[in-house]
C-alpha cells in the first residue's frame, strides 16, 4: 500500500512545519509527516524549512532567541513526541551555498544522538527516516548509527535512475526524488529497478490527484504530499 506523507504538515490548513501541521496531517489521515530540520547556536535541532530570516540565520541563534522571534517554531523532540506511533521523514538542511552550510555535519550527528537516545529509552515507536540532498549528510547519519534507515533526496537537476543507483552503492535504503522528474516511462522504470535494489520510493511533492494515483499504481512506498486529504482521496478512494 502507498503510504501518505503530509509535506511540512497539514500546511495548506496550518502554519508549515508545526506541532499544529503535523497533528492536523495525522487527524486527517495521513501516515506520517515529512518536516525540515536545522541546527542552533546552542546545538538544539529546530523543525523550520528555511535557513536564514530576517531575525538572523539559525545556527547563529539560541533556541531562546529562536522561539522568541518565531514562537511556533519547534524542536524536533516535540514533533517526534506529536507524532508518535506514525512515520516521520526528517530532512537535514545542509548544502553550501545555504547560509548554515555546515561541512562538519554537527546537525547530522545532533539528530543522530537525538534520535539513538529515544531509541533506547523506548520513546521513538513510530518509524524514523533521516534524508537530505547532501550525500555526505546521509552517509554520515549512517557512518554514526547504520540502524537509522536513511534516503536520498534527488531535484531536478539529479536524475533519477542515477540517483537511486547511488543511493543503493552508499547504503541508503530510501530514495526521494522530484516528482518533477517521474514523467512518462521514468516512473515505472525507476518502481522496478528500486524493488529490484530494495530501496523504498517517496517521492516529493505529489499535488496532483492523478500522478497521485500513478505512482500509487506502480507500487511507490509513499507520496510525500502538500495536502494529504487530495492524496488520500485520490489513493483510497
Amino acid at each position: 500500500m502507498t503510504l501518505v506523507l503530509a509535506h511540512r504538515g497539514s500546511r495548506l490548513r496550518e502554519p508549515e512545519n508545526t506541532v499544529s501541521a503535523f497533528v492536523r496531517a495525522l487527524s486527517e489521515g495521513a501516515d506520517g509527516v515529512e518536516l525540515d530540520v536545522h541546527r542552533t547556536a546552542d546545538d538544539h535541532l529546530v523543525v523550520c524549512h528555511d535557513a536564514a530570516s530576517p531575525a538572523g540565520v539559525v545556527s547563529e541563534m539560541t533556541r531562546a532567541e529562536i522561539q522568541r522571534a518565531f514562537p511556533l517554531v519547534p524542536t524536533l523532540a516535540e514533533c517526534l513526541d506529536a507524532c508518535a506511533g506514525a512515520l516521520v521523514n526528517v530532512e537535514i538542511k545542509n548544502l553550501p551555498g545555504d547560509a548554515d552550510w555546515d561541512p562538519a555535519d554537527r546537525a547530522a550527528e545532533l539528530v543522530v544522538e537525538l534520535l539513538v537516545s529515544r531509541q533506547a529509552s523506548g520513546r521513538e515507536p513510530g518509524k524514523v527516516v533521516v534524508s537530505s540532498f547532501n550525500l555526505a549528510t546521509v552517509d554520515r547519519v549512517r557512518a554514526l548509527a547504520g540502524q537509522l534507515e536513511t534516503a536520498l533526496l534527488s531535484d531536478g537537476a539529479f536524475d533519477p535512475l542515477e540517483a537511486l543507483v547511488v543511493a543503493e552503492q552508499h547504503g541508503h535504503a530510501g530514495l526521494r526524488p522530484w516528482v518533477g522528474r517521474l514523467g512518462g516511462r521514468v516512473a515505472g522504470v525507476l518502481a522496478v529497478r528500486a524493488r529490484e535494489r530494495g530501496v523504498a520510493l517517496r517521492p516529493w511533492t505529489v499535488n496532483d490527484p492523478g500522478e497521485v494515483a500513478r505512482l500509487g499504481a506502480l507500487g511507490y512506498d509513499a507520496v510525500i504530499s502538500d495536502d494529504p486529504l487530495v492524496a488520500i482521496a485520490a489513493l483510497r478512494g
